[in-house]
């Protein structure tokens, strides 16, 4: 009922609206100032996250570095140099965190990425009142109406389950069946189990610094592997207990057509697969974006001189 593709082509529909923003305790914060002219390498760090923008998706990831740039001060020197800054997001050893490693709070500018914590970083603690903040915030947020929409309207087009009916009809009886099961989903698996058993489901990025397929595996992985409260290793009890209890609490509100444990099978697969390619979104997204804000601060250095170069 879920199809991963659905995500990717939801941004052709978005529109520019945004709904109030709310402040969580880890929420991504505005990142560092513009790199100087002569830097070619990112500074070395952990991660942070970033605040919701509604710039173009090439800068999307971009806009949320708060950039202050000013000419050097001494003749002696040429370009533009670093502006310290408050707001310059540190690891836990108190170095400038890279973009490359960065998680944004929305990825593209909609998809709500508030459960991710960059590669390395120092997570808020978990707990559940946290936990319950962050779940609450995802299952409200826009973005999942109109997901919800987007597979509810696959879902009757391809008529998923016969028992439903076609039309607008069978249309209405996917969607409040949908928003029952994301809404389980989310608050099973981000709030309730993880309370009850001490687990922290969100995803830690790996990010740069290991190979695309180990970074791919460990994506994978994460399924079966979270974190305790302590922050060692432990099953995926939570994550995939909420998976479970979703498709057992759905029989009550679908027809006995649709409540097999065939059917049910299906749709806790389409869930896992629908994790692991958001996961991998996740770990790759913030890898192209570095590679288009250089892009675009090249091409802003160089209008920058040939501006210079041409006035009298």
């Amino acid at each position: 009922m879920r199809f991963v593709a659905a995500l990717l082509l939801s941004g052709l529909a978005i529109c520019n609206c945004r709904a109030q923003p709310v402040q969580l305790p880890d929420a991504p914060q505005p990142s560092a100032s513009l790199q100087a002219a002569s830097d070619s390498q990112p500074d070395s760090g952990a991660y942070s996250s970033s605040t919701d923008r509604s710039d173009p998706p090439e800068l999307a990831f971009s806009s949320e570095l708060e950039q202050t740039v000013q000419p050097a001060q001494n003749a002696g020197q040429s370009g533009l140099r670093r502006q310290p800054s408050s707001d310059v997001p540190l690891d836990a050893n108190g170095n400038p965190i890279p973009i490359e490693r960065q998680q944004p709070r929305r990825i593209l500018g909609f998809m709500p990425n508030f459960r991710s914590v960059s590669g390395g970083a120092v997570a808020h603690p978990p707990g559940w009142k946290y936990s319950f903040t962050i779940a609450t915030r995802q299952a409200t947020d826009y973005s999942s109406f109109i997901f919800l929409g987007l597979t509810s309207a696959t879902a009757e087009g391809i008529n998923e389950h016969p028992v439903l009916g076609k039309g607008m009809d069978g249309f209405y009886a996917y969607t409040w069946r949908g928003f029952l099961d994301k809404t389980d989903g989310t608050y099973l698996s981000a709030w309730l189990l993880p309370s009850i058993l001490h687990e922290d489901t969100r995803y830690y990025a790996l990010g740069d610094g290991h190979s695309i397929t180990t970074r791919a595996l460990y994506v994978i992985s994460r399924q079966a592997v979270a974190r305790t409260y302590n922050g060692s290793q432990t099953p995926n009890v939570a994550g995939l207990g909420g998976k479970v209890l979703t498709q057992v609490i759905s029989r009550y509100y679908y027809p006995s057509g649709a409540t097999s444990f065939s059917v049910l099978a299906t749709k806790f697969g389409y869930s896992a697969m629908r994790d692991i390619g958001f996961s991998t979104i996740r770990e790759f997204y913030p890898d192209i974006a570095a590679h288009y804000i250089r892009k675009h601060r090249e091409k802003e250095v160089k209008r920058a001189a040939q501006t210079g170069a041409s006035t009298p």
